[in-house]
């Protein structure tokens, strides 16, 4: 009966690890396409409820990132949702003197910018493991 506690625990800290590995790329993709739908004009309402980010809730994946020593492309798609989240909220309540286009050509060099390094990061520590 001991054992078969200490086996749900291990399993439940298996799935909690694969889900905060998980969870900042979802929040990434949810922040890009929601970017993106802004930028053309369409709602990404939904996109908010989904993968809506405030400071709190990024620095605590920080932290357990930092706790449980995540590699670097997982950190870097914190690093976005922190990037475009700083863009947003300047744009929001300072204003950028970027036209539509100006802010979409940001928001994909920033979703290329962030992908080539996290593929490069993954690519680097996959050859090195070898």
């Amino acid at each position: 009966m001991a054992t078969e506690g200490k086996s749900i625990n291990k399993r439940l800290y298996k799935i909690t690890i694969g889900a905060l590995k998980v969870i900042p790329m979802l929040l990434a993709l949810c922040s890009a396409v929601g970017c993106l739908l802004d930028l053309f004009g369409l709602s990404g309402a939904v996109l908010s409820y989904i993968g809506g980010m405030s400071i709190l809730p990024l620095l605590f994946l920080y932290l357990v990132s930092y706790v449980f020593k995540f590699c670097i492309y997982h950190r870097l798609f914190l690093h976005y949702i922190t990037v475009t989240l700083i863009l947003n909220t300047i744009d929001l309540y300072v204003g950028l003197p970027l036209s539509s286009r100006s802010l979409l050509a940001v928001h994909c060099s920033l979703i290329g910018g962030f992908l080539f390094l996290i593929l490069y990061f993954y690519k680097q520590e996959k050859c090195c493991k070898r």
